[in-house]
């Protein structure tokens, strides 16, 4: 099946094309939405394979490809990097602008069950199921060759994603995920309003609980986490996770950068890291110096 998409803006660097691109998701309420892809200059001549990077509140589809200095390391790799957007947009729900950490920018990469965030907001399904058939629809890629990592609210949903979703993704990695939403303020938030008041169904949503649940998922699992972000003890709880891993025997590379924060001084710092440990999943072979 084809999925129509419009492009909005191109443009090269580091050999690899920035591209922008806009189409109708029905899995999001039939509303536009936008996704950011950096395109290796390798997929002229081959299928090449799919990081998805999902970015944390606020953000947009663009803030990765501004920031972070990922377009070196796509292209190097031969990899293709999809930013998808961080919630609908638009859907003329009373209030979904209205804060910085809940509807807009704030989709938390669930799928919404009540009224009236239930018509629009399924992050979970667009990344997980929609997005991936767009990409390779309109796109020289391997299906069978995809991984995914995020940022904050991003690395949440790169770990839900990927943990219940363990046969469709070869890595996972983060940087400061939120790692237990259910004992945190802003997660708490976000599953009241978009799940209701039920805490058992916010679980499923919850890489801790996820991994608790249903033990080991993947070889190993990459963390890059500031010692300086203000949000790590409240509202990041990386803890919980690493113990929940231990528990069950899930391997965890957790890497505490000292005097790091939660900006994108610290992502763009230890990207090239990641494109390395997601290198190594999709093409099987020894990474080289850049």
């Amino acid at each position: 099946m084809q999925h129509s998409i419009d492009q909005l803006s191109s443009s090269k660097c580091f050999g690899a094309t920035v591209e922008r691109y806009s189409h109708v998701s029905p899995t999001l309420g039939n509303t536009l939405a936008k996704f950011h892809v950096i395109v290796p200059p390798q997929i002229k001549h081959r299928k090449v394979p799919v990081l998805y990077f999902l970015a944390g509140l606020t953000c947009n589809d663009e803030t990765f490809v501004l920031y972070s200095g990922a377009q070196r390391y796509a292209a190097f790799y031969g990899i293709l990097v999809v930013c998808p957007d961080t919630s609908p947009r638009d859907t003329g729900i009373e209030g979904e602008d209205r804060e910085y950490n809940f509807g807009s920018s704030a989709g938390f990469y669930v799928n919404a069950t009540t009224h009236p965030w239930n018509k629009y907001y399924h992050m979970f399904d667009y990344v997980t199921k929609e997005l991936p058939q767009v990409i390779y629809s309109n796109f020289n890629v391997d299906s069978n060759r995809q991984s995914i990592f995020g940022h904050s609210m991003g690395g949440h949903g790169a770990l839900i994603c990927a943990l219940k979703n363990p046969t469709q993704y070869l890595s996972v990695s983060a940087f400061a995920p939120v790692s237990n939403p259910v004992n945190c303020s802003f997660g708490r938030k976000c599953l009241r309003g978009y799940l209701g008041n039920d805490k058992e169904s916010w679980k499923q949503y919850d890489a801790t609980e996820l991994i608790r649940e249903n033990g080991p998922q993947f070889p190993d699992i990459l963390i890059d986490q500031g010692t300086l972000d203000p949000f790590l003890k409240d509202q990041l709880l990386v803890e919980n996770f690493q113990k929940a891993c231990q528990s069950v025997g899930q391997n965890l590379t957790l890497r505490m950068q000292q005097d790091y924060d939660h900006e994108y001084n610290f992502i763009s710092t230890f990207i090239h890291d990641h494109f390395a440990y997601h290198n190594l999943a999709l093409s099987q072979k020894p990474n080289a110096s850049i």
